[in-house]
């Protein structure tokens, strides 16, 4: 029995680690299992019961095949075992989720004996995971006048798998941790560094926050058995950054309730709570596991006499508590008047209907948002079925009609995609709908949690209505060590199957991808009217309006080609003036940010979506405005483009999926193809008139209008963290925008780094030129700092190969990749020299590669998040400062930063990235790029 002696060894390792044995997902080893329970006499007959019952994966998993096997013969009474009856067989069963238990209890509820055919009935009826194979079952049944099938499917139309689950408490007690001041990066609960864990539940426990944390969070539980820990963002919003499921599952891990006796360390229902409330793409992270997010305002501005708020030296307002959420305060929510109050319920403090909405209350009843999401679609195929109308169970879709104002661009993506809606009703923001998703990306440091939740609700093919989907590799791109070999093949081979285009050929045979996953999205996007989802904060693509989700709801979208979400407000972003020759378009994505906060002294960005009316700028140009609106915690972004150029943008995505197609990466359902297909039907339908490029009406409304100056924008712009600002709330975000003359050329820079989602070809191209631009001027080029260079993409690297930019990098090069003999250990080390690493997210995830600790880090990056690109040292805090690409190369060239007559100087001559606002007639609105 070698699968039984090895897990018994890992049991003993990982008890070594503080931890329990690992959930069972192998088939073969349950067989063995199976096999020791049946015979009486077996010295690991007790151990091999408990593993059974208490440690199988669920779902699609094939251990959970196993068990549903043994589980209906010992129902059937072809197997017997004294300690699991045929109740308790049932009850085993009706925990499994779908997949083969369903199978199984479907199996029993149509077979010939009646009384094991009603107690199967009786746990069906609680369930909800069942695709086309089992409701066709059903359907054939009671057409053949089977009457338990009827019995069945009139259970499903009441939705009696939900109505008769309890209520919500009316009053949930709480106790506060304050995990940090000001924002918490998903970082803090999950980090990125330790993202090879994340499909281990219990190991990933471990990382959360720290080991100190871990231990006075366990200190609270046991002062207050009787209440739940709320975790809290003091003076800032929780969850900003990402997603990050592995997050919530960590938080719930360790403040939540257990799902199931029989399924261990899956736990939901946790209670996160920011002074700003929580960031929107982890906000539906919470609730996927029926958590609540709580706005606490507890600070507010102080108001002067003339109602203003009060300003401090640098012009912030002055905040002032309202009440206290220290750790250990007692505080009461009352959920029937969906209020904050305080320990005995007499005072309150905040309204919180908006964390209590009747669907996001439904999620906390069902234990998850996906419990909901299947119900609505059993219980509409029953009713179709028995031919009745849809009685009103769940709360209806929330739509909201203004008669008389016209549609943001959103409005229009949303009605156009809208699914189970009034028909012929226009809907604006605020409306709460079902939706068609196009496109879905799944990453890898998440997907192997998008597997197993896909295994958990027991899917096991993409749904037909979803026009493409992609598997990454890129944030394990940079170093093919032992987890990256563990972890990466398995979770391409499944993704593979599920339907998936993936990034590598699990038999393979096309060269490995690690292409960075937005650019792959950005291209396989081919309609500016479709919706994105991918399981990453930064899936934003420049066509369309894409949403960055937790690996749940990816999973979601892949099985059913739906998503759930309110249609957001919509905050309009033009520009206006000029765009100097020596400016980047980099610069104007900071500048955006600083003259917002400028305007309105808010961040009115938060939780809205940014339509910025770009016009002339190609897709990949574009890209970089929107992929930088996940830092000002915008929920998603939409280009409005010109015809144009949308389909020049269209034109350059169909040459991609060639290339794709030509290595071989199109599947059986011939994906890509149907992609170019209807790319072409897009550009003709441009052209036509029939449907043009994506605008707004000229009658919507928006929550506000932000008019961008370019004619203000004279010098480069840096996003600093700020790391030793006095007001921790106000380090390590994105709103401290600084001109490159602040740094006054004195700024030390310990590394610069080119590369992550926010760069494309023609960044690579600017390091080219202005290594020559530099040896000219000076007759050799010495970097006093390391420069990494990762182009985002494979195909970048061909064409800079064919436009000879390449070689012009490589002369300069200390190192570079080499894919036949991939690095398999991290590098801790940079000298000074140029690296150019394999295209990847690299530094920017920081799993992998990082820069020395308290190193000072100039990068092109999305991150500035404390110890994301580079940690503290004893002596010195990290710190990760973004900036343009011309910016960046100069820096590590100098070893610090330089003086604004230093960066003319070295980009003179340099076809940055040219801008002209829309509805102008530019003289070169695009740039080197193609």
């Amino acid at each position: 029995m070698s699968l039984y002696a090895d897990y018994l060894k890992e049991i003993e390792t990982r008890k070594g680690q503080g931890l329990h044995p690992k959930p069972i997902e192998d088939g073969a080893l349950i067989k063995e299992i199976v096999a020791q329970i049946k015979d009486t006499g077996n010295e690991h007959r007790a151990d091999s019961l408990k593993y059974f019952i208490y440690n199988t994966l669920p779902g699609t998993t094939s251990a959970a095949g196993e068990k549903a096997k043994f589980l209906k013969e010992i129902i059937l009474g072809t197997s017997v075992v004294e300690e699991i009856s045929p109740a308790f067989a049932f009850e085993l069963l009706s925990h499994m989720k779908g997949g083969p238990s369903v199978e199984v209890l479907l199996d029993l509820a149509l077979g010939e004996d009646k009384a094991i055919a009603k107690d199967a009935a009786e746990v069906l009826k609680t369930q909800v995971f069942l695709y086309d194979a089992d409701t066709d079952r059903l359907k054939t049944a009671f057409e053949a006048g089977n009457e338990i099938a009827r019995d069945i499917l009139e259970s499903y139309a009441q939705a009696e798998f939900f109505t008769k689950l309890p209520d919500i408490d009316e009053e949930i007690k709480v106790v506060t941790y304050v995990a940090a001041e000001g924002d918490i990066s998903t970082d803090l609960l999950s980090p990125g560094n330790q993202a090879h864990s994340r499909a281990d539940r219990e190991l990933h426990g471990k990382c959360l926050i720290s080991e100190r944390a871990q231990k006075e969070i366990e200190a609270l539980k046991l002062q207050h058995p009787d209440k739940r820990v709320m975790l809290v963002a003091e003076k800032g919003t929780m969850g900003v950054g990402s997603s990050r499921m592995s997050g919530v599952n960590n938080v719930a891990l360790w403040t939540g309730k257990q799902a199931s006796p029989y399924v261990p360390f899956v736990n939901v229902a946790p209670v996160v709570a920011g002074t700003n409330g929580i960031s929107p793409i982890f906000l539906t992270t919470v609730g996927v596991t029926g958590g609540i997010g709580i706005d606490l305002k507890n600070w507010v501005k102080k108001l002067g006499d003339d109602g203003k708020p009060i300003l401090n030296n640098d012009d912030s307002p002055v905040l002032e508590q309202k009440y206290s959420v220290e750790t250990g305060t007692v505080l009461t929510i009352n959920t029937k008047k969906k209020k904050l109050y305080n320990e005995a319920g007499d005072e309150e403090l905040v309204d919180v209907a908006s964390a209590l909405t009747p669907q996001k209350v439904e999620f906390m009843k069902a234990g998850g948002s996906y419990a909901i999401v299947f119900g609505k679609k059993l219980q509409s195929f029953a009713a179709e079925t028995l031919g009745i109308d849809l009685p009103p169970v769940f709360a209806p879709a929330k739509e909201i009609s203004h008669e008389g104002q016209g549609l943001t661009a959103v409005e229009k993506i949303f009605n156009e995609n809208a699914v189970g809606v009034t028909e012929g009703k226009v809907l604006h923001a605020g409306s709460d709908v079902r939706v068609k998703v196009n496109i879905v990306g799944s990453q890898d440091t998440t997907g192997l949690m998008t597997a197993q939740e896909l295994e958990a609700m027991a899917a096991t093919v993409i749904s037909p209505t979803v026009d493409g989907a992609y598997q990454s590799g890129c944030h394990t791109a940079s170093v093919w060590d032992l987890k990256a070999q563990a972890n990466i093949p398995k979770l391409m081979s499944f993704m593979n199957r599920f339907g998936l285009i993936t990034a590598r050929d699990p038999k393979g045979v096309y060269h490995p991808m690690t292409d960075v996953i937005h650019k792959v999205l950005n291209d396989i996007t081919i309609d500016d009217w479709a919706i994105i989802i991918g399981g990453d904060s930064h899936t934003r693509m420049s066509k369309g309006v894409a949403f960055g989700a937790d690996s749940g709801t990816v999973a979601l979208a892949l099985a059913t080609g739906e998503a759930t979400m309110p249609i957001p407000e919509s905050v309009k972003v033009t520009f206006k003036g000029t765009m100097k020759d020596h400016m980047d378009f980099r610069d104007v994505v900071h500048a955006t940010q600083a003259q917002m906060l400028k305007q309105f002294g808010d961040n009115v960005f938060q939780g809205r979506i940014i339509e910025v009316h770009i016009g002339t700028l190609l897709a990949d140009q574009a890209f970089t405005f929107t992929d930088w609106t996940a830092e000002m915690k915008a929920k998603a972004s939409i280009c409005i483009s010109n015809d144009d150029t949308l389909i020049e943008s269209l034109e350059i995505a169909k040459s991609r999926i060639l290339i794709m197609i030509d290595k071989g990466m199109d599947n059986n359902a011939r994906t890509l193809q149907g992609l170019i297909d209807k790319a072409d039907k897009r550009i003709a339908e441009i052209r036509s008139g029939e449907k043009p490029a994506l605008t707004p009406d000229d009658n919507a409304k928006y929550f506000a209008e932000v008019v961008v100056d370019l004619d203000q924008i004279d010098e480069p712009m840096i996003a600093d963290p700020d790391v030793n600002n006095a007001d921790v709330s106000k380090r390590y975000t994105h709103d401290t925008i600084r001109p490159v003359s602040y740094y006054r050329g004195e700024k030390k820079v310990d590394l610069g780094f080119v590369g992550s989602c926010m760069v494309h070809k023609g960044d690579i191209k600017i390091v080219a030129q202005m290594l020559k631009n530099l040896e000219k001027a000076n007759g050799k080029v010495e970097f006093k700092a390391p420069l990494v260079v990762a182009a985002p993409t494979y195909n970048i690297i061909d064409e800079l190969k064919a436009e000879g930019d390449w070689e012009t990098l490589e002369k300069y090069s200390g190192f570079e990749f080499d894919d036949a003999t991939p690095k398999n250990t991290a590098r801790t080390e940079y000298e000074n020299i140029l690296y150019l690493e394999r295209p990847g997210c690299n530094l920017c995830m920081g799993n992998q590669e990082k820069a020395a600790k308290g190193d000072t880090v100039l990068a092109t990056s999305t991150r500035l998040f404390k110890g994301r690109v580079v940690e503290d040292s004893a002596d010195k805090k990290g710190e990760s400062l973004l900036a343009s690409t011309p910016v960046v190369v100069l820096s590590a060239i100098l070893g610090r930063t330089p003086s604004i007559e230093e960066y003319k100087a070295a980009v003179e001559g340099i076809n940055l990235t040219k801008f002209a606002p829309p509805l102008q007639k530019p003289a070169a609105s695009r740039s080197v790029h193609f």
